[in-house]
């Protein structure tokens, strides 16, 4: 008799990127996730640039000269935080009910590691986002525009070497890109003891 093997993963974290109004658009000359461009003066500069992988092509070559004229044809402006608004950020994280075990606040997109946790992935990120603007629009930031793209980039992490392959990335995020090492308070260590 032939017997199946079922083999069970179990998540221990997330991976997640979202990025700030301009930064990652859906005909990025890279790729990105979109199936269309809602804009019209967007389309203009080419169509959706989708891609099936779930690895990340921030790396990728592109035309800096296109993608500004992308950038410049937008609605508003590119956001792009400060180093008062990261601070922002970090503080508005600490109040929320969710392990985070890695956290970068890069001025045009956060890298941010979440353990395990009941609500959905795309909730949590949603929370976050509306939390911190809720405190920047507070202390007088983006009053007349939404700060965050609509979508981001979540990777679901089953292993304790994953989990700290994405701290060390996003700890290292901002210092490879000639920025300070960052501390949050929010962030709490990762004890891989608990799996």
């Amino acid at each position: 008799m032939f017997r199946r093997r079922y083999t069970f993963t179990v998540l221990l974290a997330f991976h997640c990127i979202f990025s700030t109004y301009g930064f990652w658009l859906p005909n990025e000359p890279r790729g990105s996730w979109s199936n269309f461009v809602a804009s019209w003066d967007l389309f203009r500069l080419g169509p959706a640039t989708k891609v099936d992988t779930r690895r990340s092509i921030a790396h990728l070559p592109y035309d800096h000269n296109l993608k500004q004229q992308m950038q410049s044809s937008l609605t508003h402006p590119p956001v792009l935080l400060t180093g008062d608004q990261a601070k922002i950020i970090g503080m508005s994280f600490q109040s929320l009910p969710y392990e985070i075990l890695g956290l970068a606040i890069m001025p045009d997109h956060i890298h941010v590691v979440i353990g395990r946790t009941d609500r959905d992935i795309r909730r949590v990120i949603g929370h976050m986002k509306s939390q911190a603007s809720r405190v920047l629009r507070a202390n007088e930031y983006f009053l007349d525009q939404a700060p965050w793209s609509a979508h981001g980039w979540n990777v679901y992490l089953d292993s304790v070497e994953d989990v700290l392959r994405a701290i060390e990335y996003v700890q290292r995020n901002p210092i490879r890109a000639g920025l300070p090492r960052q501390r949050w308070n929010c962030v709490v260590p990762f004890d891989p003891a608990k799996f």
